[in-house]
């Protein structure tokens, strides 16, 4: 991926099929991306980086500023988040199917004797994914009626650099698993505004303004989001 020099920060620069260019701050290290137009000249993106440095360097603060999980181990009594509260890990092995549960602020995990760690975390993963997929259907069918718009396909994945995304050709909306880890509010906005943008593809004005009149708090849910500690990683490309 070429890159671009801003002062003292480096871009990478991507050329998409799209109509206006798209800044982006990401973590953990502050990534500066930028997306453009394929016609655009390397002059005028430059241009309209250097006049969002103010805003950069505020984001690639709050990025770095994030509180992080430490690395999970997925052991007995460690601290997992679902739904925004903190639960503890309840590890129990048995010769019997493994499964997922959450009783009080206990996420039982059952596993067949001698479970290596990385599978403990894939099937915690998987369970995160089916508590997403569980919750999004209902708040999808109320925005549908609200927005007067429809989703023709949902799905949930792990992603690293995205709470979600919009597919307004296909009407289809893309969730990302962690959602499960932050309060159910932030589902709800990551929702509404995934469904916002088949009324309205980019983040102008317009989009802005929809927001504000269907969710009127949602600035204060995306601060929620990204205020509660994240995963443990290096986030790549």
């Amino acid at each position: 991926m070429p890159k671009i020099q801003l002062g003292k920060f480096e871009a990478d620069l991507e050329y998409k099929d799209i109509k206006n260019v798209h800044l982006s701050v990401h973590p953990p290290l502050g990534r500066v991306r930028i997306a453009a137009p394929h016609r655009m000249k390397l002059d005028t993106i430059r241009v309209f980086a250097i006049s969002k440095l103010g805003w950069i360097e505020q984001q690639r603060k709050k990025v770095l500023a994030q509180e992080r999980e430490s690395p999970r181990k997925y052991v007995e009594r460690e601290s997992h988040y679902v739904w925004g509260r903190r639960c503890l890990l309840a590890l129990s092995e048995r010769d019997e199917s493994p499964e997922v549960s959450l009783r009080h602020t206990k996420l039982l995990v059952q596993v067949r004797p001698g479970t290596a760690a990385n599978k403990r975390a894939e099937l915690i993963e998987a369970w995160y994914r089916s508590q997403v997929k569980l919750a999004a259907p209902e708040l999808i069918s109320k925005w549908e009626k609200k927005l007067g718009v429809k989703v023709e396909k949902v799905n949930v994945r792990r992603m690293r650099t995205r709470w979600g995304s919009c597919n307004p050709a296909s009407k289809g909306i893309l969730l990302n698993t962690d959602l499960a880890k932050k309060p159910r509010e932030c589902l709800e906005y990551i929702v509404v505004h995934e469904m916002i943008h088949l009324l309205e593809p980019t983040h102008n004005a317009r989009f802005v303004a929809l927001m504000d009149r269907y969710m009127p708090n949602w600035k204060h849910r995306k601060r929620m989001l990204n205020e509660l500690p994240v995963r443990h990683e290096e986030w790549g490309d």
